[in-house]
């Protein structure tokens, strides 16, 4: 009798934890459905962390996006890339726009310590403009002249000026993808950011600047047409035939003329199809894709012809 008594105990004890934690669960599952029905593609607001160089695309995207779905907020502040990068730790964040998706590494810590599953896509292609001041005599240069200018041993005393010195997504393409591993020349200067650059360009006739094509490529929007009046854009000898200089217009950097092309690449930390979701949708969809494309930049998810034309003389 009395281990029949101690069985009938352990098992009632055994049935009292299950259904303790099937309820527990049961809990935990509200909760997160009660998040899910308020968190949706037309309701919702989020954070994302973005490179600032592309802060004129993404104000569109961001702008399109949240006209067509009245009930929802995308916040977004607009970092240099390796603070965006950072984000990826932080819980609060569940989108960040940058030049690279995440590392193996970045991935397995995603994983492991957030219990999410990221998602990366590239959505655009990007460069790297180089601007003169309009006084300046030079505004064809070799790649082999960048890197002179960059490292101090041009033959003229001509300034580099970045968005920052470090940190930024056109400070790492320089470093890792034009200079690789020679030293950035000590004379190099940094502005606070992207239209800061254009304004000390705007008065150096001795400085050359390094900014998101974003900034100056869109003839459409006034602020860039502003930009233009005040510098001018130089012409990189193209990567296909020597001798060709060429401007990073959307033609070049789709057919790889242009030297200096980036990604803008988006990494989404969301388990369940939320606001960030439907954001990174419309990113890589028809319409995001037609807002890249109109503003000058290169669809990367969306078909992208050039087509011949004949002008009539």
């Amino acid at each position: 009798m009395k281990k029949l008594v101690v069985r009938t105990h352990t098992a009632f004890f055994f049935s009292l934890v299950f259904l303790l934690q099937i309820m527990l669960a049961g809990c935990e599952s509200y909760d997160e459905q009660e998040a899910k029905l308020k968190d949706t593609p037309d309701r919702g607001t989020i954070y994302v962390s973005a490179d600032e160089s592309f802060k004129p695309i993404i104000d569109s995207e961001v702008q399109v996006y949240e006209s067509q779905h009245p009930g929802t907020r995308i916040i977004v502040t607009y970092k240099p890339e390796a603070e965006c990068l950072k984000d990826m730790a932080v819980d609060s964040v569940r989108m960040i726009i940058a030049t690279r998706g995440y590392s193996k590494q970045e991935e397995n810590f995603m994983v492991d310590s957030m219990k999410v599953a990221p998602e990366k896509m590239v959505v655009a292609y990007d460069a790297i403009a180089v601007v003169v001041n309009p006084r300046s005599p030079d505004s064809l240069f070799t790649m082999n002249e960048i890197r002179q200018i960059l490292t101090g041993t041009y033959k003229k005393d001509i300034v580099p000026v970045f968005d920052n010195t470090k940190e930024t997504s056109t400070i790492r393409f320089i470093i890792d993808s034009v200079l690789r591993g020679q030293p950035l020349t000590t004379k190099a200067m940094a502005a606070k950011s992207s239209p800061g650059v254009i304004e000390y360009i705007s008065k150096n006739a001795n400085a050359i600047g390094f900014i998101g094509v974003s900034w100056v490529g869109d003839r459409d929007d006034t602020m860039q047409v502003s930009f233009l009046k005040r510098v001018k854009m130089a012409q990189l000898e193209s990567m296909d035939i020597p001798g060709n200089y060429v401007l990073p217009v959307q033609a070049n950097i789709f057919l790889h003329r242009y030297p200096m092309i980036r990604d803008v690449t988006y990494i989404l930390k969301e388990n369940y199809k939320g606001l960030g979701h439907g954001f990174a949708n419309f990113l890589s969809g028809e319409k995001g894709q037609l807002i890249f494309k109109r503003a000058y930049l290169v669809p990367a998810q969306q078909d992208f012809r050039i087509r011949p034309i004949r002008l009539n003389e």
